[in-house]
């Protein structure tokens, strides 16, 4: 409880007032049987009095009738009250733990997803909160009232009848030996039942995901057992603790009955012999009752705090996780970046980084310069270290060594948000909104006018298809793109960048879906639209890269040639071999309608008609 008090503390003025009035409905119950116990008495003593009543007695009697129903009245507007707050709480903690578990989130590093499946994060947000906030909407009024009312039950039922209370002693003994057998073969279950819940979210996930790619390979029947594995090992585990749980109803009834039934052979035998009044009888199989029906309330706490106490454990795991990137206490990023000049320098200085449980670096020793208003391209084999030298700009991840600097300052001295708001990022899967088209392209710059978005979505050469949409640019787009094709995608995703205007334009592999003729055109005209802007291009196509200012090759994480196309085909050999294989193929593909020769794309002349970086 400790692990989420501080969310629970707005409340603590209603939990107070909940606890008060629970006091009040337990008293009132408590107070009950007595009465009853005295009403009976005086009844049975006037009616064993024959002649002797008088209105005196009769009115005695009426008022403790009375007394009564304004007892139970009361403690009924008592239950409905206790309900009533202990509702607001528990819904009021569920919203404030899922506004800080989903905060949380947000500033998760790539380091802290590699923690956490997205599965697992999704269920510690809906179903484990929602055990949480069950266990407080039930928990408050059984935590307090089923001790409260099972302590009085026991006081009261002794000062009833003393010569009975061994009853009451051997009931308790037996419940709690259940109820201790219960909690010790169920917890360890919940625990269980919530990482196979996991495990189904994340097997659904990737499913839905991966539709196309599983009906290509015709691998439903493999997903279907897969699925259904899981699902029959939860559906086990849960009715395997539900088979225990249930247990505890007809063996608390048997007490229960077994209690009264010993209660009453007993009684009737002191009553026959004068020593026990029947009120007094009748009040102590009440709170008999009161006692046993308190342990039926402490029982089902058994079976919420244990799952309760799980959920919060893996809710904490994600609230205390040490984001392992943070903004500087200070930051030294004043004049970084220079409002009347676009574009901006950026300088990799023996930069080494390391991935979590690696055991070598990804990056070894990277150096270059990325001047202003310039394009830089990387390329290199798959698994080379392109992508993470764009992740490390975006400080997606800290250097393990050395150093970023733009315009001179180290990024780990500047506020994240300051850094990404100068920098249009096109990561290498295009990730769109469901909603319209203008919402996902103002999705970076809330601002942008129309002719702002229509003209960088034309740039993109996003507009040729946009235009054709039956609502243009108000159309609406399915959950990830469903309804687009991948090139529409990556100029969506393109547009969106370019509609932000920023200082620097990182394109992480973000042309390969794009036909030649198409990538041309854009670059041709980002080219001559985006002159001052500093451009980062992370390709696997030569034709992509190579009137590029700088190129710079990797191989295994280290740079291995850097210079323009030129220099590279001369100089580098590794360069040489991709420029090679890959225009030799596209040479060929068009030889009966390229006006260019294999030698012509060697050396560097345009790989199609429509203008170049």
């Amino acid at each position: 409880m400790k692990k989420i008090g501080k969310y629970l503390k707005p409340f603590a003025p209603l939990l107070v007032l909940a606890i008060c009035v629970l006091l009040l409905q337990a008293f009132c119950d408590l107070s009950l049987p007595n009465l009853m116990s005295q009403l009976v008495n005086s009844i049975l003593q006037n009616a064993g009095g024959g002649q002797g009543n008088t209105v005196a007695e009769d009115s005695g009697i009426l008022s403790l009738g009375l007394l009564m129903l304004g007892i139970a009245l009361t403690g009924g507007a008592a239950a409905i009250t206790v309900s009533f707050l202990s509702t607001r709480i528990a819904a009021g903690l569920a919203r404030n733990l899922r506004h800080a578990v989903f905060a949380k989130v947000e500033g998760f590093t790539s380091r802290e997803f590699d923690e956490f499946s997205t599965a697992s994060l999704i269920t510690r947000c809906t179903n484990d909160i929602t055990n949480v906030q069950q266990m407080f909407t039930m928990g408050i009024r059984m935590i307090c009232y089923a001790p409260i009312l099972g302590a009085g039950g026991v006081i009261m039922a002794i000062n009833k009848a003393p010569s009975m209370s061994w009853i009451i002693v051997l009931s308790v003994v037996v419940l709690l030996a259940l109820l201790l057998t219960l909690v010790s073969i169920a917890m360890p279950k919940f625990k269980i039942i919530q990482k196979l819940v996991d495990s189904l979210n994340k097997i659904g996930r990737e499913t839905l995901n991966g539709l196309m790619v599983i009906r290509a390979f015709s691998a439903q029947d493999h997903e279907k057992k897969r699925f259904d594995d899981v699902n029959r090992d939860l559906t086990g585990v849960n009715l395997f603790v539900n088979r225990i749980m249930i247990l505890q109803m007809p063996v608390m009834q048997f007490v229960q009955n077994i209690s009264i039934l010993f209660i009453i052979w007993i009684g009737a035998r002191q009553i026959a012999s004068y020593s026990l009044e029947v009120g007094d009888m009748m009040a102590f199989i009440q709170y008999t009752l009161q006692i046993i029906f308190s342990f039926h309330f402490i029982s089902n706490i058994f079976v919420m705090l244990p799952r309760a106490a799980v959920s919060i454990d893996r809710i904490s795991q994600v609230l205390e996780t040490d984001i392992s990137i943070k903004d500087p206490a200070v930051s030294k990023s004043a004049g970084t970046f220079i409002a009347d000049q676009k574009g901006v320098s950026i300088e990799f200085k023996n930069v080494f980084f390391k991935y979590r449980d690696a055991e070598q670096d990804a990056l070894r020793n990277i150096n270059f310069t990325a001047n202003r208003g310039e394009t830089t391209a990387l390329i290199g084999a798959t698994g080379s270290g392109k992508s993470t030298i764009a992740n490390l700009i975006m400080r997606f991840y800290d250097v393990t060594g050395g150093s970023i600097m733009i315009n001179g300052t180290d990024i780990r001295d500047m506020p994240q948000k300051e850094l990404r708001s100068h920098i249009g990022y096109i990561p290498q899967k295009s990730i769109l909104l469901s909603g319209p088209v203008s919402f996902n392209l103002r999705y970076g710059r809330n601002d942008a006018g129309d002719d702002e978005i229509r003209k960088s979505a034309g740039i993109a050469q996003a507009l040729e298809f946009i235009d054709k949409m039956p609502d243009g640019m108000e159309s609406n787009l399915a959950q990830s793109g469903a309804n687009v094709s991948g090139g529409q995608k990556q100029r969506l995703s393109i547009a969106r960048a370019l509609v932000r205007d920023p200082d620097l334009l990182i394109f992480d592999d973000s042309f390969s879906a794009l036909d030649f003729a198409t990538d041309a055109r854009l670059r041709g005209a980002m080219e001559k639209d985006k002159k001052q802007t500093t451009k980062i291009i992370i390709a696997q196509r030569v034709g992509t890269i190579m009137q590029a200012e700088k190129i710079i090759v990797l191989e295994k994480g280290a740079i291995v040639g850097m210079g323009t196309h030129d220099e590279l085909i001369k100089t580098c050999p590794e360069y040489r071999e991709i420029a090679e294989s890959q225009l030799r193929a596209e040479s060929q593909l068009r030889h009966d309608s390229s006006p260019y020769s294999e030698d012509s794309f060697i050396a560097g002349r345009p790989a199609a008609a429509g203008g170049s970086l």
